[in-house]
């Protein structure tokens, strides 16, 4: 039985796009990310071509795919960005679903982000100034990441305040990329986590939209600790991304990495300094996971959640989580206590989960995975 308070108040704001982080208002503007997945993902070809309804056209695609694929293969991904792991937390067959049908949720989204923006650029503003680089590779992307990371060191080893750090790590087999929104130093001393979440509304998220929120913070804490503790490695980067590490970068790159100081040539070069840099540095790991709810309208503070971590727990999920993606399992929809999520789900017409009383169809179960 679904939980009336709960039932009751869902709306819009639970929808999980209402409330996006300035990480998520990043990772959706990813350059990379754009041209590896959305000709693939969000253009349909001739066959896909909608009739009176596109949506159940490309459901039957995905039905077939399941017998062949992985998600990641499916899906053509290299990694998946931890905001993917966080809304597997919300409702994982939703999540596949936007995978299959992007379109259908990217007016809302692009809403949304728009809406959340100003503050995002503000809090930017606060600490840095913001500078535009003409980038033409994937390789020209994440050296532009690197260079980030590497301005950002040396401000963290002097227990300063800095905004959008690029997280990566290879987790459960598949490699993870993030930004934390801001990393600072409590009064104490501590490494602090600061994750900004804009709402629509004045209020705060429910306990179900929170936990999703704790979910994704507690998996940056887990890759930036595997960062400066050494256990991320350049091959496992390269192996994932299929970067070509000596690809010559582009002259707009070049020139920032001289105007910071660093001699390089190809991404191979700047990524030898990160390594370095983070494994010599001393950096300490996260202490404190903080989430701050602001009003989008008025930029007025709602209330803060300080989140407990338990890499036990995490671990766990990320396990259960992975093996969807690596195809040992099909897509969860939501238990049936969580079922008023279901309305405001933008797929409740074609969620197999829904019709099937909380279980998938035989027509979704994967068949190039069951036992032999």
């Amino acid at each position: 039985m679904a939980e009336t308070g709960e039932e009751e108040a869902v709306s819009a704001e639970a929808s999980g796009f209402s409330d996006l982080s300035d990480s998520e208002f990043l990772e959706f503007l990813d350059l990379e990310d754009a041209k590896d997945s959305s000709a693939s993902l969000s253009e349909p070809g001739p066959s896909e071509l909608p009739e009176k309804d596109g949506k159940l056209v490309s459901l039957q695609n995905w039905k077939r795919g399941l017998d062949v694929s992985s998600p990641m293969e499916r899906f053509h991904l290299k990694y998946l960005y931890v905001t993917d792991l966080s809304a597997q937390n919300w409702c994982e067959l939703q999540m596949a679903y936007g995978k299959e049908l992007p379109s259908v949720l990217a007016p809302e989204k692009a809403a949304v982000l728009d809406s959340g923006s100003s503050i995002h650029l503000a809090r930017e503003l606060e600490l840095h100034d913001l500078v535009t680089i003409p980038i033409t590779t994937k390789e020209d992307a994440w050296a532009i990441k690197f260079l980030n990371i590497l301005s950002m060191i040396p401000t963290l080893q002097s227990e300063g305040c800095i905004r959008e750090f690029p997280v990566f790590g290879e987790v459960e087999g598949i490699f993870l990329v993030g930004v934390i929104d801001e990393l600072h130093y409590t009064a104490k001393g501590e490494l602090e986590l600061a994750e900004l979440k804009t709402r629509r509304r004045p209020m705060l998220p429910l306990a179900a939209q929170k936990k999703k929120d704790c979910f994704q913070v507690s998996l940056y804490k887990y890759i930036f600790d595997a960062m400066v503790q050494g256990k991320v490695t350049s091959a496992s980067l390269i192996h994932h991304t299929k970067l070509c590490p000596d690809k010559p970068l582009g002259p707009s790159v070049l020139r920032h990495a001289q105007q910071g100081g660093f001699s390089v040539k190809s991404l191979s070069d700047i990524m030898e300094l990160v390594f370095l840099s983070l494994t010599l540095s001393d950096l300490p790991v996260i202490d404190v996971l903080k989430i701050e709810y602001i009003h989008q309208e008025t930029a007025a503070v709602l209330g803060t959640e300080i989140v407990a971590f338990d890499e036990k727990e995490v671990r766990s999920k990320v396990q259960h989580y992975m093996a969807y993606w690596m195809g040992h399992r099909e897509p969860q929809g939501v238990d049936v206590e969580e079922a008023w999520k279901c309305r405001t789900c933008n797929y409740i017409d074609i969620c197999e989960w829904r019709k099937g009383g909380g279980v998938l169809s035989s027509a979704l179960e994967p068949q190039a995975k069951k036992a032999k």
